[in-house]
């Protein structure tokens, strides 16, 4: 009984430490990745990528043939959240059939870190629809009013049909419970 309290003691503290420890800024995407955004697109869209990988002031060939976008260039330029990084842009051709494609990037340029040839990846994904537009599409089909079913229920719109078929399932329990008491006293129907 000793040994349990003491774990259950030293389990709490633990559990309380690791709460009060601050929980890391969210880590962003690996150092050397290729960063796409918008990672999940539709047929016709833009697309943006950027990677730190080819190092200050690099550039880079990406390779967007995988959804059918063909070669595009990757200058120095800045991602978003602060940083030099190599960028650049392609469209998604609108025949893209919906999937998940490797876009790939290929350090070209002097970085001054040694980079050059250095491949980095990255996923798209390619859906039919995007998600807020079928979200804005779905909001106003929403049903209205009582769903027929076909099958029926005890409870209906009618309260006089309500009432109705509760007396008549009282008159028939009543009934029933009549006849049984006459069989099990022995008296004749």
């Amino acid at each position: 009984m000793r040994y349990a309290r003491l774990l259950t003691g030293t389990a709490l503290a633990v559990a309380a430490g690791a709460l009060a420890v601050p929980a890391a800024a969210a880590p962003g995407p690996p150092a050397g990745s290729l960063e796409i955004r918008p990672a999940t697109v539709t047929p016709g869209s833009s697309v943006t990528v950027h990677t730190t990988a080819c190092g200050p002031g690099g550039t880079a060939a990406g390779d967007a043939s995988a959804v059918g976008a063909g070669t595009f260039p990757m200058a120095p330029g800045r991602r978003p959240e602060g940083g030099e990084a190599a960028a650049g842009r392609f469209e998604v051709p609108p025949s893209a059939q919906p999937g998940t494609y490797e876009i790939v990037a290929k350090c070209s340029g002097s970085g001054g870190s040694g980079a050059k040839g250095k491949r980095v990846a990255g996923d798209l994904m390619v859906t039919i629809t995007s998600t807020a537009a079928a979200g804005e599409r779905h909001q106003g089909q929403l049903p209205k009013g009582h769903v027929k079913t076909g099958v029926g229920g005890a409870l209906g719109p009618d309260p006089v049909q309500t009432a109705a078929g509760v007396a008549a399932l009282a008159v028939a329990a009543a009934g029933g419970t009549w006849l049984l008491h006459r069989r099990a006293r022995g008296d004749r129907i």
